[in-house]
């Protein structure tokens, strides 16, 4: 059993990568006379599983950053390495299963696609069309698919050899519960400034420049890079963009959908083999012995399976009139489809929208301007590229494009400008005085270039520059030491058992803590101090300009019936059996490739590389 549930879960993973994560970008294979780049032991790494690994990555990266990346970045980042990486580690399992002569059968491996939903039809079960679609999608044909599960899962005999003993005894589990859930009752009072009996001292200019020296790192600038830039994005030029009606009325026309909407449906479809069954299912609804669940259930559907989405009544075609007389919540059937018989049910209505050309033309005339300068700049891209690769300076641009030049002194904490663009502070980051410039994007659709003048080390600002926060800085810890001198003969008398009302003390917070726990408006080390702390002692926790009076009250185990603490066990038992799978696995691999070892061509490496470049 848990052979079978490690194959079923790694061939999902297998299709999330080959159908889901591949489909939509393209995937390509690569000719040419070279097959491989290299092999562990028997085990070849090829190009094409290469090039598309490099692909994929790079792809995945733009779709969470919303912006393209350069060939030079990926490899900048150590992208290319770490695809490797996880290539060699691929080839050196495939190298021990042939060693070890692991193989899927036919039966077994025509047993595990047949399972696959991203292959089944409407009916719910196995259609060869939706097979070959979603393998044409990802750039595969069903000899290659075939052949990549029945490594995959032969891969997957090697590693639960490794990974399926592996346990955390229970022991551990339980010092690391007890640890995490233990509560703790603590009482605190909390004095500031308005607590003082007496006043504060004006700091004299020796005092503020011993503060001001004492605390450098809270005064000190970070490292400044002074970095000059040429940029342009679409609202620079978006003003010299013109729009006709005309083809602000095709973008409406183009958008019609968009702006006009019939009457919609949030619709779930049930499909049956035939009329009977179909029939006989409504008259179970009807009498209420079953409910839409319970059928869908019954035909070994989820209601995943089941859902249409929004549709329009047209789009539902001779059944469209009877599932739009009924409203949200109701059931429509059995109306004939082209798939069958089937039940409706109706989850929600949308109402029809209509918007006018005169209302949708504001909205239109931003889009389209927005777009067409974006277009404009993108036209522009290649041959400011040929400047620079030309010898052009960013002053040079200036005056041959549409760019603007400006100057920042740029830190992390710098947020303004262009430096609101994440694009254009990870690059300000990373560069570095031997880079040259090159164009980049910002995610508004604009671009730009920069260079490394020069960088300022860290420097202690000059006290006057500083003077403010350097003098409510000194305040602050007089305040605290005029409060801990006046707290400090209260701590003895709570230690002694006195309360806090009888020692002049309000209580303003009483709360039972645990140490996954947090108390709004203390220091970041109230839990840390009430965990060091003996039951019945009194502690002072420092803050800035105040203080706090703890007193732990009680001590009690978990609660080990509390869920919060029953998922953090599961989860500290998920994370360690994890964290010592993978830690065995590493072990296994590079055995693996010890023995075996390892061959790399850097010429058909290099070959691959020049594709995306």
């Amino acid at each position: 059993m848990a052979a079978k549930s490690i194959t079923k879960s790694l061939m999902w993973i297998l299709m999330g990568l080959l159908i889901i994560g591949l489909a939509g970008f393209g995937v390509t294979n690569l000719s040419g006379t070279q097959r491989a780049i290299g092999s562990v032991g028997d085990a070849e790494i090829t190009v094409n599983d290469y090039f598309r690994g490099l692909q994929r990555e790079i792809r995945a990266i733009e779709a969470e950053t919303q912006e393209p990346m350069s060939f030079s970045r990926a490899r900048q980042i150590g992208l290319t390495d770490q695809v490797l990486a996880q290539l060699i580690n691929r080839a050196a399992l495939d190298h021990e299963t042939m060693q070890l002569g692991l193989s899927l059968g036919d039966e077994a491996l025509a047993r595990q696609i047949l399972e696959l939903r991203q292959f089944t039809g409407p009916d719910g079960e196995f259609n060869r069309d939706s097979y070959r679609f979603a393998l044409d999608q990802a750039g595969l044909n069903e000899a290659e698919f075939e052949e990549d599960i029945r490594d995959e899962t032969a891969r997957s005999f090697v590693q639960a050899a490794v990974l399926a003993g592996v346990r955390m005894p229970e022991s551990y589990l339980d010092v690391m519960t007890r640890y995490l859930g233990e509560r703790r009752k603590v009482a605190s009072a909390l004095l500031d400034r308005s607590d003082l009996e007496v006043g504060v001292p004006v700091p004299t200019e020796a005092e503020l420049e011993a503060y001001h020296a004492q605390n450098e790192d809270a005064f000190t600038r970070p490292e400044v890079k002074q970095i000059t830039y040429a940029w342009l994005t679409p609202e620079m030029i978006i003003d010299t963009v013109e729009l006709d009606e005309a083809a602000l009325r095709d973008e409406y026309a183009d958008r019609n959908s968009e702006f006009n909407q019939p009457e919609r449906r949030l619709l779930e479809r049930l499909i049956f083999p035939d009329t009977a069954a179909a029939e006989q299912a409504a008259v179970r609804l009807d009498s209420g012995t079953a409910s839409f669940e319970d059928l869908v259930a019954a035909r070994g559907l989820d209601l995943s399976d089941v859902d249409l989405g929004i549709r329009s009544e047209a789009d539902l075609g001779a059944a469209g009139a009877d599932v739009f007389a009924i409203s949200a919540g109701e059931i429509a059937g059995p109306v004939d489809t082209d798939l069958g018989p089937a039940l409706f049910r109706v989850n929600a209505v949308l109402d029809a929208q209509i918007v006018s050309f005169e209302q949708a033309e504001p909205m239109l005339r931003d889009a389209l301007a927005g777009d067409r300068a974006r277009r404009v700049i993108e036209a522009q891209v290649d041959s400011i590229d040929d400047l620079l690769a030309g010898g052009a300076t960013l002053e040079d641009l200036t005056q041959e494009t549409d760019m603007e030049l400006g100057k920042i002194d740029w830190h992390s904490g710098v947020d303004i400008g262009i430096a609101a663009y994440d694009g254009f502070r990870r690059m300000a980051r990373a560069v570095s005085g031997d880079d040259y410039p090159e164009v980049e994007s910002l995610e508004d659709g604009g671009i730009f270039a920069l260079r490394l003048d020069a960088v300022s080390p860290p420097m202690l600002r000059p006290l006057d520059e500083v003077r403010e926060a350097v003098e409510a800085g000194w305040t602050d810890d007089q305040v605290v030491a005029l409060l801990k001198e006046r707290a400090e003969p209260l701590i003895t008398r709570l230690k002694a058992g006195e309360s806090y009302g009888q020692v002049g003390l309000t209580v303003d917070l009483e709360q039972q803590v645990t140490r996954q726990g947090f108390v709004e408006n203390t220091p970041d080390q109230f839990i840390e101090t009430v965990f060091a702390m003996e039951q019945g002692e009194a502690r002072i926790v420092e803050g800035p300009g105040r203080i706090f009076v703890l007193q732990l009250q009680e001590i009690e185990d978990p609660d080990l019936d509390n869920p919060d603490l029953v998922q953090s066990r599961e989860f500290l038992r998920d994370d360690a059996v994890n964290g010592l799978a993978q830690d065995l696995f590493q072990v296994l691999a590079t055995d693996i490739r010890a023995r075996a070892g390892i061959e790399l061509d850097q010429s058909a490496i290099n070959a691959v590389h020049s594709n995306f470049q």
